[in-house]
């Protein structure tokens, strides 16, 4: 007697398969497109808990003066930043409640919003970090007898990114010119308690960086120097 197969239909049937699941993403790839939104810029060397040099500058400038109220192109002339950063990170600080903008006519005109929680706080630690060159610039601009200003030493070392210890403990201001001495201490001394450390200022004669000589003109010279835009005297 031959026996006969029994159908596919009626044996051990073979379960479907499930439909191939996809991949899950690893967490490296999330990470590395949350990358890409990163603003690359690198963080600033005077105090690196922000995103930019540029955004603590423009901060401070504003915070540190509430009655202050500039236009992109002001902005971008004091701080030294192009117009485009200016606009983003005014963007940025509008959107976070730091700055109020009104227009008169095409221009924008931006100021600090003291109204903001985060005000007193922050304008007092970004203009300690890099509000210096905004206040010095105001202490010694209605001063006359002032050819050029600058500032040296370990500041304007860390503002350039160079190695060294932080916070700075004071800050040295190069004063070419002949000022009158008892006018630019009492200016200094009112920029000390704004910056919340000493201001040390050494005065030179108009041509004292061209010509001068001596072991104190190599070390300020062959070290960083940011001039203090100043009004010419």
């Amino acid at each position: 007697m031959l026996w006969s197969a029994k159908p596919a239909s009626q044996g051990n049937s073979v379960s479907p398969r499930a439909p191939p699941t996809k991949p899950r993403p690893s967490p490296i790839r999330k990470l590395k497109s949350i990358l890409q939104f990163v603003d690359r810029q690198p963080m600033p060397s005077l105090l690196p808990i922000l995103r930019s040099q540029q955004q603590g500058e423009i901060l401070a400038l504003l915070l540190g003066d509430p009655d202050l109220e500039l236009s992109l192109t002001e902005i971008a002339s004091r701080t030294g930043t192009p117009h485009p950063s200016v606009y983003r990170e005014i963007q940025r600080a509008e959107q976070a409640g730091l700055v109020t903008t009104r227009r008169v006519g095409n221009t924008r005109l931006v100021s600090a919003n003291t109204a903001s929680p985060y005000y007193a706080g922050l304008a007092e630690v970004l203009t300690r970090a890099f509000g210096v060159p905004a206040v010095l610039t105001e202490a010694l601009g209605s001063l006359g007898g002032i050819s050029a200003a600058y500032i040296y030493g370990s500041w304007a070392a860390r503002r350039e990114g160079q190695a060294g210890q932080r916070p700075v403990g004071d800050i040295d201001v190069l004063v070419l010119g002949e000022p009158d001495r008892d006018q630019l201490y009492a200016a200094l001394d009112a920029a000390e308690k704004r910056l919340g450390r000493p201001v040390q200022a050494t005065i030179r004669d108009p041509a004292w960086l061209r010509s001068g000589t001596g072991s104190f003109h190599d070390t300020v010279t062959s070290r960083p120097l940011l001039e203090l835009a100043l009004e010419p005297a």
